[in-house]
């Protein structure tokens, strides 16, 4: 399965969900983490040398300033400061995804976290894939795109707990939105 990341935190408008069965939802689950895995450990690897970077220019002696308006390693110390604590941050989201057991919502027949969501509104059909971190990107596989939404967004917090059916609003600045679970797994 090849998958290209489209945009984060991108208007959702054309997503279409495809038509799963369990076990192409399972594959599509374990295939969608193991990707966002793959981002993330990227992103730390270059945050990482950057941090490192950062950190040698701020304390290199032939920087040192030569007069009180030359901040440039001070500003520089601040950038490597800013980079190891997303460093950090970023560690722990990798720790966090790996960690998600995708298949907490076929034991407990509820939307938890690690669920493939499939939900209507406004006439459209989209599929949410519901984890504690990485919201707001947008995979995209073949011609269908999976919305990668947190649990800790006000989508990802009101359909936790619900079942197949059921409906759910979220209040955004300009509207109320309706939600229908069409499927999850």
């Amino acid at each position: 399965m090849t998958f290209v990341l489209v945009a984060q935190g991108r208007n959702t408008k054309n997503v279409v969900a495809p038509d799963l069965n369990t076990k192409s939802a399972a594959t599509l689950k374990r295939s969608l983490l193991d990707e966002l895995l793959k981002k993330s450990r990227e992103e730390l690897v270059d945050l990482t040398r950057s941090a490192l970077e950062q950190k040698n220019f701020a304390t290199d002696p032939e920087f040192k300033a030569e007069s009180k308006y030359d901040t440039r390693a001070l500003e520089a110390s601040y950038l490597a400061s800013a980079e190891a604590k997303r460093v950090e941050e970023l560690k722990l989201e990798i720790q966090i995804l790996e960690e998600v057991d995708l298949n907490v919502s076929s034991r407990m027949g509820e939307i938890c976290i690690g669920a493939l969501v499939e939900l209507s509104y406004s006439e459209r059909k989209m599929l949410y894939f519901l984890i504690p971190t990485a919201g707001g990107t947008l995979l995209k596989i073949k011609d269908d795109a999976v919305v990668v939404v947190s649990v800790f967004s006000p989508i990802g917090d009101a359909m936790l707990g619900l079942k197949s059916g059921e409906s759910f609003e979220v209040e955004t600045p300009k509207e109320t939105r309706s939600y229908e679970i069409l499927s999850f797994h």
